[in-house]
């Protein structure tokens, strides 16, 4: 009998897309770049009721990435 992992779907928070789940992304990616600081990220992503768990593809956690990035040169630094 052959034995198989079995890999659950995960659900992009943004886009609805499905993915395998071990391509999944978190706003916790972010906490390895320079700027903006991780705590401001965390509350940038409160407001739009987006968590540190919760699930994103990664075209959608570039997305993100990139709107919190422009803000927080435009309004922060």
């Amino acid at each position: 009998m052959e034995n198989k992992k079995k890999t659950k779907n995960a659900q992009c928070k943004r886009c609805l897309n499905k993915f395998q789940e071990k391509e999944i992304y978190t706003i916790q990616q972010f906490q390895y770049r320079k700027s903006p600081p991780y705590d401001w990220t965390k509350e940038f992503f409160s407001i739009m009721e987006i968590g540190e768990w919760d699930s994103f593809c990664e075209d959608c956690v570039n997305y993100y990435g990139k709107i919190s990035n422009n803000i927080w040169l435009k309004y922060c630094n």
